[in-house]
């Protein structure tokens, strides 16, 4: 079973195309325009081990708002493609990731469900010249689209910059576990509900 996804998305203020592979072994080709967020996306696709594609154009000589945002939605929406009806997956995944005097905790849960808890306390507003609050949106479009339950708590930093990469690649490793596949539970969809 291929689990891929190609997923381009258009709009007024963004072009973004998103090509996933959930059994990968972590290459990426990024481009969005945003040197931070291509920095924290190759840290999905490392630590997920996910093949990653994002090419995105965007209004950035407004900001980098849009672009964010959109890209946070369209991944959304590739992994959910990409992860399909869910039959066999762990569906739930957890992660800690330190990154010197940083500490994160990223737990996902394929629920079908959207919710985002996100306590980042950043030290911060602006990591170069990325503003911090973009990591908020990014992640709201990505359980948006995505139809997961997510929580995220850095549980202590004091520089801007480890605190936002030990989340994303803590969400990394989390979207790896949740979404590899049991053999235990091959073709099982994990719920109760039978349906997710």
């Amino acid at each position: 079973m291929t689990r891929t996804a190609e997923i381009t998305r258009n709009t007024n203020e963004t072009q973004i195309r998103v090509a996933i592979n959930l059994d990968g072994t972590g290459r990426q080709k990024l481009n969005t325009g945003v040197p931070f967020l291509d920095h924290m996306l190759d840290q999905i696709a490392r630590h997920g081990m996910i093949d990653l594609e994002v090419e995105a154009v965007g209004d950035l000589h407004i900001d980098a708002h849009h672009t964010v945002e959109d890209t946070g939605i369209t991944l959304g929406m590739a992994v959910a493609k990409a992860v399909g009806d869910k039959k066999g997956i762990r569906r739930y995944g957890h992660s800690y990731v330190p990154l010197d005097e940083a500490l994160s905790r990223v737990v996902i849960d394929f629920s079908g469900r959207p919710g985002l808890e996100m306590h980042i306390p950043f030290t911060r507003a602006m990591i170069g010249t990325f503003d911090v609050d973009l990591t908020g949106e990014f992640f709201r479009g990505f359980v948006n689209h995505a139809g997961v339950t997510l929580h995220i708590d850095n549980l202590r930093g004091v520089n801007a910059h480890h605190q936002c990469e030990t989340v994303f690649k803590a969400f990394g490793r989390a979207l790896r576990m949740a979404t590899e596949l049991d053999e235990r539970a091959a073709g099982i969809i994990p719920s109760t509900k039978g349906s997710l």
